[in-house]
């Protein structure tokens, strides 16, 4: 199993990642904007039928992963310094659903995904505001997505992104400082330190899911953490 993640999350974060598998730490000069240039969901969608990674995702990177044994389908567009060309791969795939801002989407994560169900959303940075639990659960920073998702008859936990760190902004947001694996789900910071993180571990623990904090810390928002 090989784990991505953005380079700058706390240096204790990494460390516990390590224990997990082998881990790339993604980093990126004048691709897009400074705050979101190492995020894993810029660049990256996994889709369950490959991974799909921007063209111009850094050749280094690129051969860290073939190096790695993984293997990837490089999407039709790239990414840029502005939205909508910074929003294209950050999608949320699960087994049954792909949820984006569709308008956004990249042709090839819809061609791997033609037999799921689409779920469009006005908010096409869904991967940072989204974090899937399972097939039915997720837990979101973005009142659209909520409202969303609850008309499709998902079950979905709100919480406010205030108090969660993004360099550059006033907040970043849940989904980006998360990532699941194996029934668990790995955290840059502590539920402890988070204006609502009691319901989040109530949320979690209710759905039979592990709460791994990967550090002390407040919650960071590293544009999520990938297993792959």
């Amino acid at each position: 199993m090989l784990i991505i993640a953005d380079k700058r999350v706390p240096e204790k974060a990494k460390q516990s990642l390590k224990l997990y598998g082998d881990i790339i730490f993604l980093e990126t000069e004048s691709i897009t904007y400074q705050a979101i240039s190492g995020h894993p969901d810029i660049f990256f969608c996994n889709t369950g039928k490959g991974l799909v990674v921007a063209p111009n995702l850094p050749d280094g990177i690129k051969q860290q992963m073939k190096e790695s044994g993984l293997h990837f389908t490089e999407g039709n567009f790239a990414v840029g310094l502005k939205y909508p060309l910074t929003a294209q791969y950050n999608a949320v795939v699960t087994d049954n659903f792909l949820i984006h801002n569709l308008k956004n989407t990249d042709k090839k994560i819809l061609d791997l995904t033609v037999d799921l169900v689409k779920i469009d959303v006005r908010q096409a940075y869904t991967r940072c505001n989204l974090l899937p639990l399972n097939e039915n659960s997720f837990i979101t920073s973005d009142k659209g997505i909520e409202k969303t998702l609850l008309k499709e008859g998902l079950d979905v936990l709100y919480v406010s992104p205030a108090g969660i760190e993004l360099p550059g902004f006033d907040n970043g947001f849940f989904g980006g400082a998360c990532g699941v694996y194996d029934g668990k789900v790995f955290i840059l910071g502590s539920l402890s330190k988070f204006g609502e993180g009691d319901k989040v571990r109530a949320f979690i623990n209710d759905r039979k899911m592990e709460i791994v904090e990967l550090y002390e810390g407040g919650l960071f928002d590293g544009g999520s953490i990938l297993f792959v």
